[in-house]
């Protein structure tokens, strides 16, 4: 095996793979995927439903389906694939070092890396909830696996803590499956998942969701016998004498995802607190030049066609960094303004020619509202929105030339009719 790449991406799951394609149609052959499992896909493998590709292919595929279109495509290249392989380090110098059961430990050096690792599971650690540790408590993504591709029930009687889209999506699956999900809580006072998939995965099947409710305790011994729910004020504090209580034997968190950046901050690259993604310009590229994300470990996407999306610029600019080295930068802060919650990117690059598209998610259910981005006083763009939600993911698309415009950071905000 070679020791050294013109670009490495670590990651094949479908912002690697996407981000492959992307690079080598840009000119680079010489490209190094670098997978953990033991095939390419990422979590599209366990992710048997439909739903994906719809703005891609305008087509509902399910999460194989998906994934195997892009593997085509990198076979089809010829990519150079390595699969059971762990990224053990990096360095801001694109120094990788991995290993696997074959090679052992090895090093590797590359002229770009592009970060693609995606991200995982808020646990129950994290939340501090109290009451016993039985058996029977999983993260909804655990579950999903054990259903779709184990060919395991986890339980029969469920609750849901959290409406993130994976946890609506396991009480469908579940419930498809001959178990009985009795409550879907979740303590923002609206759904984090999609609008599509609260209509199709609860309302169709009549699992009640109880927003502003979150579990107050956990019973059981050597298993989940049963779970206490309560009512949270705007503060998140536990309303006392609303408590409910299930008798179930399953407990499913989806209390949301994290990128998966412990290899990125081993880099020296810069994080946002917002997004705990790395900070890039609309290239994708980092503060650490010749390292790119894309997808979930940059930030969490809610759908996968975005993620494709994003890693082709990540991939694209990945080559035109190998080929042509470091170029001369001049960088315009993006900021979150009134009710935005996170920008990407936080920085355009005035050098960069073509159009920009801003990312970025509202802190808040909004009707009736408008979006800007501005300068100063100079509105750039503007947008009317009937509605906003936390839960999906907005765009604003600043034409190639405007920001050339900028002299100072440009802000993105939202404003409601009756602010």
């Amino acid at each position: 095996m070679k020791n050294s790449y013109d670009i490495i991406i670590i990651g094949g799951g479908p912002a690697g793979l996407a981000a492959a394609v992307a690079a080598y149609d840009h000119g680079v052959t010489d490209i190094l995927i670098i997978e953990r499992e033991e095939r390419l896909g990422g979590i599209l493998n366990q992710c048997i439903h439909n739903g994906f590709g719809l703005t891609r292919f305008k087509e509902s595929l399910s999460g194989p389906e998906y994934a195997a279109r892009f593997i085509e495509q990198v076979k089809s290249r010829n990519i150079k694939a390595l699969t059971g392989t762990t990224v053990i380090s990096l360095t801001n110098d694109k120094v990788v070092t991995a290993t696997n059961g074959e090679q052992g430990i090895f090093t590797l050096t590359a002229k770009a890396v592009v970060l693609a690792m995606g991200c995982r599971e808020r646990s129950r650690g994290a939340l501090n909830v109290p009451g016993t540790r039985p058996a029977g408590v999983f993260s909804a993504g655990t579950a999903q696996k054990y259903v779709n591709v184990k060919g395991y029930m986890p339980g029969k009687r469920v609750v849901i803590l959290g409406s993130g889209d994976i946890g609506l999506i396991m009480a469908r699956r579940m419930t498809l499956e001959g178990a009985k999900v009795l409550a879907v809580c979740e303590i923002m006072p609206y759904s984090s998942g999609l609008k599509r998939n609260v209509e199709q995965c609860l309302n169709d099947f009549k699992i009640p969701l109880y927003l502003s409710h979150t579990i107050t305790k956990i019973e059981g011994e050597g298993r989940v016998t049963g779970v206490e729910i309560s009512k949270v004020d705007e503060n998140r504090q536990v309303i006392e004498g609303t408590q409910m209580h299930f008798d179930c034997d399953t407990v499913l968190f989806s209390v949301g995802l994290i990128p998966e950046n412990e290899l990125t901050k081993e880099a020296n690259v810069p994080l946002s607190p917002r997004t705990r993604g790395a900070i890039v310009s609309q290239t994708r590229e980092s503060e650490v030049r010749g390292i790119f994300a894309c997808g979930n470990v940059l930030q969490v996407h809610d759908l996968v066609d975005f993620v494709s999306e994003e890693s082709e610029i990540a991939g694209k600019n990945a080559a035109i960094y190998a080929l042509e080295g470091a170029k001369e930068r001049d960088l315009i802060e993006v900021e979150c303004g009134k009710n935005v919650s996170f920008v990407v990117p936080q920085y355009i690059d005035k050098n960069q020619a073509g159009n920009v598209k801003l990312f970025f998610r509202v802190t808040n259910t909004f009707k009736n509202c408008t979006i800007t981005a501005k300068c100063g006083d100079q509105i750039l763009i503007s947008k009317k929105k009937m509605v906003a939600v936390p839960g999906e993911m907005e765009t604003l698309i600043l034409a190639d030339g405007k920001f050339n415009m900028l002299r100072d950071k440009l802000v993105v905000s939202l404003e409601e009719e009756n602010e």
